[in-house]
C-alpha cells in the first residue's frame, strides 16, 4: 500500500507523513508539482495545509485538480487541501469571519466515512484565516464549530473527505482514529 502526502507548503505535511509511517503504511511526501504520473501507484493521497489564504494564493496549489480528476483513489484534503476541494466542487471558501487559532470544539452531526469511532465531539487543533462558505450538493457536511459551519465533510459516492483542522497535530483528539479510517480506504 502506498499513499502520498502532497505538499501545499503546510506546516505540519511532515507530521502527517509521520502520521501515516506511524500507522505502517509506505508513504512519501512529494510537491504539489510533481506530475501526475508519479502518483500512478498512489492507493490514496493527503492534500496538506498549505498558503494563508487560497484566496489570493490559488496559484500555489500547483497540480492538485489533475490528481484529483485524473485517479480515483481514496483523497482526504486538510486545511488549505479541504479548501481546494470545496473550490474544485463548485463551492465557495473566502476569508473566515472567525479564523481559528488554537483548540476548538468540533461537533459531528454524521460519523459516516473516515468519522466512524470518532466522539460527537472532539477538541481540535486549528490554523486557518479562510473557511469554507458553501460546498456541493455531492457532499454532506458533518462537523462544524461555534465559529466555523464547515469543519469536515465527505463525498456522497466517492472516498473524498475533507478536514478543516488539523488530525495530525497532537493536540487534536482522536485525529490517529481519523487517519486509520482513511488508510481502510485506501486498502480497499
Amino acid at each position: 500500500m502506498k499513499i502520498y502526502i502532497i505538499d501545499n507548503g503546510g506546516q505540519w505535511t511532515h507530521r502527517e507523513w509521520r502520521t501515516v509511517r506511524d500507522l505502517g503504511v509506505d508513504s512519501t511526501i512529494v510537491p504539489n508539482t510533481v506530475d501526475a504520473d508519479v502518483l500512478a501507484d498512489a492507493d490514496g493521497i493527503i492534500l496538506s495545509g498549505g498558503p494563508a489564504s487560497i484566496e489570493s494564493e490559488m496559484s500555489k496549489l500547483g497540480n492538485i485538480k489533475e490528481y484529483m480528476h485524473r485517479y480515483n483513489y481514496p483523497v482526504l484534503g486538510i486545511c488549505v487541501g479541504a479548501q481546494f476541494i470545496a473550490i474544485d466542487s463548485g463551492g465557495r471558501v473566502s476569508k473566515a469571519l472567525h479564523a481559528e487559532y488554537g483548540k476548538k470544539i468540533v461537533n459531528f452531526t454524521s460519523k459516516d466515512g473516515i468519522f466512524y469511532n470518532v466522539p460527537d465531539s472532539i477538541n481540535a487543533w486549528e490554523n486557518h484565516n479562510d473557511e469554507i462558505k458553501s460546498i456541493s450538493d455531492d457532499y454532506i457536511i458533518c462537523a462544524y464549530s461555534d465559529t466555523c459551519r464547515v469543519q469536515a465533510f465527505y463525498h456522497k459516492n466517492r472516498d473524498i473527505f475533507g478536514v478543516q483542522f488539523h488530525p495530525e497535530v497532537n493536540n487534536t483528539e482522536h485525529g490517529t482514529t481519523i487517519f486509520k479510517n482513511f488508510i481502510e480506504k485506501c486498502r480497499r
